[in-house]
């Protein structure tokens, strides 16, 4: 179950940041960020799984925690701040009109 919620998260990030960057530009725009969004989550489940194999046994914590439930819960923390620094800014800067 933690698992799907992790996962249903990181869908609604995605789309988040699709349609952010979608309006914004262009759908080329939209695209690329999707992709990068997903393509640093593959690479921060990877390296978590890594530390998680470090730090717990091999069975796990109980029959629902095991290792793979803990390296996504703690990629959560690294993609949050990357969410946080590439899609929640609003650095869009308002020009007044001309008269």
């Amino acid at each position: 179950m933690i698992e799907l919620f992790v996962f249903h998260v990181h869908a609604m990030a995605g789309l988040y940041a699709f349609t952010k960057r979608w309006q914004e530009g262009k759908l080329r725009e939209g695209l690329m960020a999707i992709a990068i969004f997903f393509l640093v989550f593959i690479i921060m489940w990877t390296l978590t799984g890594q530390i998680i194999k470090a730090l717990m046994p091999p069975e796990g914590f109980t029959t629902w925690f095991t290792r793979d439930t803990g390296s996504l819960v703690l990629v959560i923390i690294p993609d949050l701040l990357f969410f946080k620094v590439f899609f929640l800014n609003d650095t869009t800067v308002v020009k007044p009109l001309e008269t």
